[in-house]
């Protein structure tokens, strides 16, 4: 009998260990991926690292179950940042910066993908030169917004009043701007690649050149809450690698690049292609690092309506610690090495 006990005990051991060899054996991509839902705050070449991760098998490749929304509207997209309806965001930084000077500490700046605004005013032939927007109907895609930004840092350097001088028409988004301008719905369009390549082939011309001018501004960047930080942290880890190895394609191949904008734009005129990427790719970030100048820039502009801006400091917008790990561990030098 003694015998026996031991050899049940023996075998309820083995069994156990088996399991346990068996479970070690399983892939990553075996256990239930994590969901996460991303916004989009604007359909440009600056926002299309997820188009091209998603393109890349990259959110597979880190066990995510990522979901993409597409909302213009910095209003409509801080509420949802904010009512939990997504845990990251990739957009510009004005409409999250204004959320946190009334007191949505909640939200953060994680990483950046472009710290200059690179928008062009664009036109036909009746305005030759920016004097000439005086008076004009100027298409933006919403007030508030990157687009809005720049017409009014344009227009106070040519002396003028924005409240005045000039009549801003939202559009909603970049190719609505673009359809409003080749329609004659509006004198001037404020866009960026590709848009603006797709108006330049269709005619128009720079009135305005954005990338000449280096207006140090947090166009785009990666967003999140504190709270989904303490409560997901890995989560959150692993979207930033992958938007880091899509940032890395984004600037080292551009025959992916090119098949996600005439998959996700339906743009597939290679002229155009070409000379939105040889503007564009200048400005955007290999290491999603986020520019000190560039935020003081939306602070600014943001204190020009809401005083309490001027006591916001840098570190209640930012927080570096996943540009931080993935620079220590060596994660950005192996990635660029390959």
């Amino acid at each position: 009998m003694p015998s026996l006990t031991r050899h049940i005990r023996w075998s309820s051991w083995s069994i156990a260990i088996v399991i346990l060899l068996g479970l070690s054996l399983v892939p990553p991509q075996a256990v239930a991926a994590e969901r996460l839902v991303g916004i989009q705050g604007a359909r440009t070449l600056s926002q299309s690292t997820p188009w091209i991760a998603q393109e890349a098998g990259l959110f597979s490749k880190y066990n995510l179950d990522f979901e993409l929304k597409y909302i213009a509207s910095s209003s409509l997209v801080t509420a949802a940042m904010l009512s939990g309806e997504a845990e990251v965001g990739l957009l510009g930084s004005v409409g999250i910066v204004q959320a946190v000077t009334k007191g949505a500490t909640d939200l953060v700046f994680i990483g950046g993908m472009k710290n200059i605004l690179t928008h062009s005013i664009l036109a036909g032939s009746e305005i030759t030169r920016p004097e000439d927007l005086k008076g004009k109907k100027i298409g933006i895609s919403r007030l508030g917004s990157n687009t809005h930004y720049f017409v009014a840092q344009v227009v106070r350097r040519l002396g003028l009043d924005p409240t005045r001088d000039v009549t801003f028409i939202q559009t909603g988004g970049e190719p609505e701007t673009f359809a409003a301008l080749a329609g004659g719905a509006i004198d001037a369009a404020t866009l960026t690649a590709p848009m603006d390549a797709r108006a330049v082939a269709r005619g128009f011309h720079h009135v305005v050149y954005g990338p000449d001018l280096k207006i140090p501004y947090l166009a785009t960047a990666f967003v999140t809450r504190r709270s989904v930080m303490a409560s997901r942290p890995q989560a959150v880890a692993q979207f930033m690698r992958v938007m880091a190895e899509a940032a890395k394609i984004l600037h080292t191949d551009k025959e992916l690049t090119f098949k996600v904008l005439a998959k996700q734009l339906k743009l597939d005129d290679r002229q155009v292609l070409e000379a939105a990427y040889n503007s564009e790719i200048k400005a955007l970030e290999r290491r999603l690092e986020i520019k000190r100048e560039a935020l003081e820039g939306v602070l600014e502009e943001v204190a020009q309506t809401d005083p309490k801006a001027k006591g916001v400091r840098l570190h209640d917008l930012v927080d570096r610690r996943y540009l931080d790990e993935m620079e220590r561990s060596g994660f950005f030098e192996r990635l660029w090495a390959k």
